[in-house]
């Protein structure tokens, strides 16, 4: 029983760890749209986070992989450099189109970012699609249902469902809020330099297998990035004070400690199951994040984020089923491959004892 437990759990352990990282990201969106309500600075905050995450893992990093670590060349240095540059400024413009818009609109447009990673992949040839398979059409599937419920979502409201208690957290918000055609375009920018950045963490990957050093190079590079950037655009000391104990406080460490948990984590799971794996779950919190707006903030819930996030969750699926029996197959045709090596391998060593005299 203990032993088909473990099983199952082994199998779906990247599921899983998956699902509760889109359920920290998902609390990020609110924490953080707290924190600028207050003033704080969304380059600053992304400098904050970086660094913060980096000194988190990097004790971990240092220990734990000490021994098997890779030897960082020139190359790989610089393909982490751009990695990370790609990272911070992904975050950067991410960040700021949820200053000027709204968590829900952001997390909406955010569910573009499987189809466009699911398209790189493909050319990149880092994603196999038989369209003659139903694992391939699963795929392909999944991938348009997906965005279609995150289109659902953001274009179509319907009727609103009505309000059941009244909002125990109330979110103060700027006027800065109003600036929906900045946000828009920081936010399409942001999905698809994300994708590009998920392609290129699994081509790093395959250079550098150490996946805690991986994450912490990401969050160390990035940090220093993010804080050369951030210096540039605000040049305000005052800008850079942080309060203790204050919302923009807890809106950094929190989202440091997530970066340092979930990016090593999310890396983890990309070393696993690959690119698109990852960028599928990324979908799951347009639902969460508007479900939390609902209860947690008192925003209106209408029946199309209901029925989009609906298709979100089939689409999930539909990639989920494509890839594990993608994986199914894969296992099998390298045993059948092993197998006829060794039967090979038997006969030739079988007729050889024979023509000896």
């Amino acid at each position: 029983m203990a032993s088909a437990f473990m099983a199952t759990f082994s199998r779906y352990k990247p599921h899983l760890i998956m699902l509760l990282s889109q359920i920290g990201y998902a609390i990020v969106y609110f924490i953080t749209e707290a924190a600028f309500s207050q003033g704080l600075n969304p380059h600053i905050y992304v400098a904050c986070r970086y660094c913060l995450a980096g000194c988190l893992m990097f004790p971990f990093a240092y220990f734990l992989e000490r021994k098997s670590r890779p030897k960082l060349t020139l190359p790989l240095l610089l393909e982490l450099f751009f990695l990370s540059l790609i990272g911070i400024l992904t975050l950067n413009m991410h960040f700021a189109s949820l200053k000027y818009t709204s968590p829900t609109f952001v997390a909406s447009l955010f569910n573009t970012i499987p189809c466009c990673t699911f398209v790189l992949a493909i050319t990149l040839r880092m994603e196999v699609v038989d369209v003659k398979n139903p694992r391939g059409i699963a795929k392909i599937l999944g991938t348009l249902i997906s965005l279609a419920g995150a289109t659902t979502v953001t274009l179509y409201k319907g009727p609103a469902v009505p309000s059941l208690w009244s909002a125990p957290i109330h979110i103060k918000r700027l006027s800065v809020h109003e600036n929906w055609g900045k946000g828009s375009i920081l936010t399409v920018a942001s999905c698809i330099t994300w994708a590009i950045w998920y392609i290129m963490q699994a081509s790093a990957l395959k250079k550098y297998p150490a996946r805690v050093s991986l994450a912490t190079w990401m969050n160390c590079i990035g940090g220093a990035q993010a804080v050369t950037f951030a210096v540039s655009l605000q040049h305000k000391p005052s800008a850079w004070s942080i309060k203790m104990l204050s919302v923009n406080f807890w809106s950094i460490t929190y989202s440091g400690l997530c970066s340092a948990v979930f990016v090593f984590l999310q890396v983890w799971c990309m070393k696993e199951k690959g690119p698109v794996f990852v960028a599928m779950f990324n979908s799951l919190q347009t639902v969460m994040v508007v479900v939390l707006a609902y209860f947690v903030l008192g925003e209106k819930l209408y029946a199309g984020s209901i029925l989009g996030g609906v298709f979100v969750i089939i689409g999930l699926y539909f990639l989920l089923w494509g890839k594990e029996r993608d994986q199914s197959y894969i296992k099998s045709s390298s045993r059948s491959r092993c197998d006829e090596i060794k039967v090979a391998n038997k006969d030739e060593v079988d007729s050889t004892e024979k023509e000896e005299p």
